[in-house]
């Protein structure tokens, strides 16, 4: 069993960013907070999947070649490989769930300039 209070974790960024309730060893889950105009580096993972449940306000996710306007009671699976990126484009924070699995405690790759080859192809 594992037990855990939010209001004892921190988010990585003071107000934003995710909030890891657990880490492995098997899945990590976190509450994810994106204040206005933050983002994340694109990337993608070889063997995690991952997954975004918006619990409050409204947020661009991109994955691959798509952009999903996403908002709150809305879900998205990523699976591995498939490059993504998250931007609240929105004057108004949001507030996700997120949960990546199977754990693997390196298994990220970032994908430079990701968002200026998006705009290229719209």
């Amino acid at each position: 069993m594992y037990l855990v209070d939010e209001k004892d974790k921190n988010y990585r960024f003071g107000d934003s960013g995710p909030k890891y309730l657990m880490k492995g060893p098997r899945l990590n889950f976190a509450i994810v907070r994106f204040n206005p105009g933050q983002s994340f580096t694109a990337h993608y993972h070889n063997y995690m999947e991952e997954d975004f449940y918006i619990i409050q306000g409204k947020i661009d996710i991109y994955v691959d070649n798509s952009k999903n306007t996403l908002s709150k009671g809305q879900f998205i699976h990523i699976d591995p490989g498939e490059v993504h990126y998250v931007a609240n484009n929105y004057s108004e924070p949001v507030v996700m769930v997120s949960t990546l699995g199977p754990h693997q405690s390196v298994d990220k790759i970032e994908v430079k300039d990701y968002l200026e080859k998006f705009n290229e192809r719209l």
